[in-house]
C-alpha cells in the first residue's frame, strides 16, 4: 500500500506532500520523505557509486526505513519524485508505471497556466488524480 507520496523541486522545496494514513504517521512520513533527498542527490551527485546511470529518471529503492520502503524518480527539470510503501516486495515494473502516471498528472498540474513555476501544487484536480492513480496501485 501506498503511504505518502511527494513532489519536490529541483532546489529541494515541497511542491506537493499527500499521506494516505492516519494524522499521526504524516510527520513521520513527512520526516522519511526528507531524508530521502539526501539519497537522491547522492545518487545524482556519485552516480559511479550507485550504479544507476544519469539518463535514466528511475533511481529506484532509495532506502529501506523500519516498515517502509522509499522510492524515487527524478525529471529533467531535477523536480524529484517520492514514494513511500508499507508493502516491502513490490516490483520494480509497478513502482515504474506508477511514476510515469504519476509524472504525467504532474505534467498536466504545472501546465496550467495559473500554476506559477516553484510554488507549491494547489490544484484539486491534481489531488485528485494522484489520489485515483494511488488507489489504482495496491501492491499486495
Amino acid at each position: 500500500m501506498i503511504v505518502c507520496v511527494a513532489v519536490v523541486g529541483h532546489q529541494n522545496n515541497p511542491l506537493y506532500i499527500q499521506s494516505f494514513t492516519e494524522a499521526e504517521d504524516a510527520l513521520k512520513l513527512h520526516h522519511i520523505v526528507h531524508c530521502s533527498l539526501d539519497v537522491i542527490d547522492e545518487r545524482v551527485n556519485n552516480p559511479s557509486k550507485s550504479g544507476t546511470t544519469l539518463n535514466e529518471a528511475f533511481l529506484g529503492l532509495l532506502y529501506p526505513a523500519l516498515n517502509y520502503k522509499v522510492y524515487g524518480y527524478l525529471t529533467n527539470t531535477k523536480v524529484k519524485f517520492i514514494m513511500v510503501t508499507s508493502d516491502l516486495d513490490v516490483r520494480d515494473t509497478d513502482v515504474r508505471s506508477f511514476f510515469r502516471k504519476f509524472h504525467a498528472a504532474y505534467a498536466d498540474a504545472v501546465s496550467n497556466p495559473f500554476h506559477v513555476p516553484g510554488k507549491k501544487i494547489t490544484s484539486r484536480t491534481f489531488s485528485e488524480s494522484v489520489t485515483n492513480i494511488v488507489t489504482s496501485y495496491s501492491f499486495n
